[in-house]
């Protein structure tokens, strides 16, 4: 076994990838929860949510991102799926404000983001959301393929011989 993949399939870069992840989610929970008034102006900005449902969602938001950080850190059934969702949808809203040539806070970090500042915010949210992508994919294919007692393809059910 390679280095690479011996370093792949540690649970200690599961541990470490799985604990990054939920804490980002944690962490921008909670400063949106912080200041949900400002969340929603950044919401509307977008224009993809009606404006009845834009106050709401700066309150939902932000707990399932509590929630499923704190899931994702504890291996709570479920988050991951809701985690990888989020991230998802992030980006599905960050290509679509790219697309239209938004200039705009993403919000992704709570309301006047520093990032966004500094970086002209929705091509770098766009790149900090792939790598969390490509994060949780990792954390999905640790559980299938990495973990200990794990089923190899021929000990699956589908390639078992009657």
């Amino acid at each position: 076994m390679t280095p690479l993949s011996s370093l792949l399939r540690s649970r200690r870069t599961y541990l470490f990838a799985r604990v990054l992840l939920g804490g980002l989610f944690l962490v921008a929970g909670v400063i949106k929860f912080a200041a949900p008034e400002q969340l929603a102006v950044v919401i509307d900005a977008f224009g993809l949510v009606p404006p009845g449902l834009v106050r709401p969602m700066s309150y939902l938001l932000p707990a399932v991102e509590v929630v499923a950080g704190i899931g994702l850190i504890f291996d709570l059934r479920g988050s991951l799926s809701v985690v990888t969702f989020l991230v998802a949808v992030f980006l599905a809203v960050l290509a679509w404000g790219i697309h239209m040539g938004l200039d705009i806070d993403c919000g992704c970090y709570g309301p006047g983001d520093p990032e966004a500042e500094a970086f002209s915010g929705l091509r770098t949210a766009f790149g900090r959301d792939l790598l969390m992508l490509g994060g949780a994919l990792y954390c999905f294919w640790w559980r299938r393929f990495a973990r200990e007692g794990a089923r190899s393809p021929s000990q699956s059910v589908v390639f078992k011989e009657n």
